[in-house]
């Protein structure tokens, strides 16, 4: 398996992972993580819709996060 690969499969558990907790606040910041490393992986593997994906969920992550935090 190339090392690319073991990449993807680390923002996949991270993306799955996330949706396993209870607290939106860590649900968002795992997400995040996950989102985030997948836009190294779209960047590695010449992948234009992953990496703009990623970006926006990110970007959205980012909002909440911000959201939350000032409740």
């Amino acid at each position: 398996m190339p090392s690319i690969d073991i990449l993807g499969y680390i923002a996949t558990a991270f993306v799955a992972g996330s949706f396993l907790l209870s607290s939106m606040l860590h649900l968002r910041i795992v997400n995040s993580i996950g989102a985030m490393l997948y836009i190294v992986y779209g960047v590695l593997i010449a992948s234009t819709p992953v990496i703009l994906l990623n970006v926006f969920i990110t970007a959205v992550n980012v909002y909440q996060i911000v959201k939350l935090k000032r409740r």
